[in-house]
């Protein structure tokens, strides 16, 4: 029972975070982790989402439009930036992972209050004295 409570604690305070991280906060995400990758992850990253660049960063966009291999600039002049589109991606997957994470917790602590309701009940046919 305790341990089933601290884990509805850490879900719930997980999916809340995950629920409440706001759009700037993702951006300040991707960006770190975009500068932090190497160049082969990147251009993997624009192949597979169609797209060139991180933000128009102004001279760090232009150096990856420049080294950019995605299908979309050799059909279009422009790309869609890989930021925007990473954007929507993980807002929509913060927002099911915290809703999920949400549901599941609730049953959890539904569990819990089973368990202390329950927990010290006799059983009608054992012995009526073992208890006393």
């Amino acid at each position: 029972m305790i341990i089933l409570g601290l884990v509805f604690m850490f879900q719930f305070g997980i999916s809340w975070s995950c629920l409440a991280i706001n759009r700037s906060k993702q951006t300040d995400v991707i960006n770190a982790s975009w500068w932090v990758m190497s160049n082969k992850t990147r251009h993997e990253l624009e192949r597979s989402f169609d797209c060139c660049g991180l933000f128009n960063l102004t001279t760090l966009y232009q150096q990856d439009y420049a080294f950019c291999t995605a299908i979309c600039k050799s059909q279009s002049p422009t790309c869609q930036m890989c930021g925007e589109k990473f954007l929507k991606h993980s807002d929509e997957a913060l927002k099911i992972l915290g809703g999920v994470g949400l549901f599941f917790s609730f049953t959890e602590i539904l569990g819990v209050w089973l368990a202390m309701r329950f927990r010290n009940q006799k059983d009608p046919r054992a012995n009526p004295s073992a208890f006393l």
